[in-house]
C-alpha cells in the first residue's frame, strides 16, 4: 500500500473547485482546504507506486491546478 499528501496551488478562487475534484477520485481519501503556502492537500492512498503516480499524473493535469508538491510517507502504516 502507498500513502501520500499532494499539495497543490490553484487558480485564485479555485480552491473548492479543485477540492470537489479531488473528493470524486477513488484514490483520494480527503482533501482539505489550507490556508498558507499551499490551498489545497489530498490525502492519497493506492495499492502499489504505479498507482500512486498515476494519480499524481492525474491531478497535476486538472483544470485550474498550478502548481503541486507531492509527499510520499514512508511507512503508511
Amino acid at each position: 500500500m502507498n500513502k501520500g499528501f499532494i499539495l497543490l496551488n490553484c487558480d485564485l478562487g479555485a480552491e473548492e473547485y479543485i477540492a470537489d475534484e479531488l473528493k470524486h477520485m477513488q484514490v483520494v481519501i480527503n482533501a482539505y482546504l489550507t490556508f498558507g503556502a499551499y490551498d489545497v492537500i489530498a490525502e492519497i492512498e493506492t495499492e502499489d507506486q504505479e498507482e500512486f503516480a498515476k494519480a499524481i499524473a492525474v491531478i497535476r493535469k486538472l483544470s485550474r491546478v498550478v502548481s503541486t508538491m507531492t509527499l510520499n510517507v514512508s511507512n503508511p502504516e
